[in-house]
């Protein structure tokens, strides 16, 4: 099975406007609130799919409390380590009228060495029990040093598990250099978290760190793969979607674990993960896909080398 693990995790909320006008007053047409994160979105389209995996969380307070309380409603396999910070929220303004989103994302409670410990002590306990990929992504808590993920990837590869990082800055590079098997920031957290404007020269970075694998996104242009054997992958999409493209990098994440927890091909990979991020757009929140989407989008997406 495949182990999220989210040290951040929010209490998300979504609303729907018509359009989204600044300074103006909006009547909200619908509101959604669910446990959030980009680890926890990533489980969540596993379990939307049908794929074995469990959400590991640091969460606490009262919005600790309802993020768990979700996770048990939509029967997510998961396992918390309970903070004494109280869990941050997220708010997310959908404009019915273009489909763009506008985010607010608090920057969550403080969170202590020995949570983290504790956090990365289940990890190993989760390979140990059956984990074959390991997924750590999104932000971290204020006041966690940036080794925190790598210490999550330096534990589950010492487990015998492989390793995914979504994550930017300091986070990632520390991931990076723990020698994680994939990489996967968009193009901009690559450029700012290796200091560079040029992408190739932040892929190299990344590489020369530990990385194996890099795959940048680059939105509704699809995905580029530079991998560990030299190779460049293109995988573009065969149509631009509308909607809401909160999470889309999520799915995408969901897709690559999957991938490489069933070792498929490179090409396939990337054909999936680009096919389930763009059936995440297609979803009014975050970490929701539908199988049907899946399987029309990849049908026109392509896989190119260069």
């Amino acid at each position: 099975m495949i182990l999220t693990v989210t040290l951040n995790p929010a209490l998300d909320k979504t609303y729907t406007v018509d359009a989204l006008v600044p300074n103006g007053s909006h009547r909200v047409r619908s509101v959604v609130e669910r446990a959030g994160g980009k680890g926890v979105n990533v489980a969540s389209v596993l379990h939307d799919v049908g794929i074995p995996c469990v959400a590991l969380v640091l969460a606490g307070g009262e919005n600790g409390k309802v993020i768990i309380a979700d996770l048990e409603a939509r029967g997510i396999a998961h396992d918390v380590v309970l903070g004494a910070g109280e869990s941050r929220r997220t708010v997310n303004v959908v404009s019915k009228d273009t489909g763009d989103a506008t985010i607010f994302n608090e920057p969550g409670p403080s969170a202590s060495a020995a949570e983290v410990a504790e956090v990365v002590a289940r990890v190993q306990q989760h390979v140990v029990a059956g984990a074959t990929v390991v997924a750590v992504c999104g932000s971290l808590p204020h006041s966690v040093k940036s080794d925190a993920y790598a210490l999550v990837v330096l534990a589950a590869r010492a487990a015998g598990a492989q390793t995914i990082v979504d994550a930017d800055g300091s986070a990632l590079r520390a991931a990076c250099a723990a020698g994680a098997e994939i990489a996967m920031p968009n193009r901009a957290e690559l450029l700012s978290s290796t200091r560079t404007d040029d992408e190739r020269a932040g892929v190299k970075a990344l590489q020369e760190l530990g990385a194996r694998n890099v795959l940048v996104s680059a939105g509704p242009e699809g995905m580029r793969a530079l991998l560990g054997d030299g190779r460049i992958l293109v995988a573009r999409p065969g149509q631009r979607l509308r909607g809401n493209p909160t999470g889309a990098g999520d799915a995408a994440t969901a897709a690559v674990a999957s991938g490489l927890m069933t070792r498929r091909g490179w090409p396939d990979l990337l054909r999936d993960a680009v096919a389930w991020s763009g059936a995440a757009v297609l979803q009014p929140v975050a970490g929701a896909v539908h199988w049907g989407d899946i399987v029309r989008l990849r049908e026109g997406t392509t896989v190119t080398e260069s």
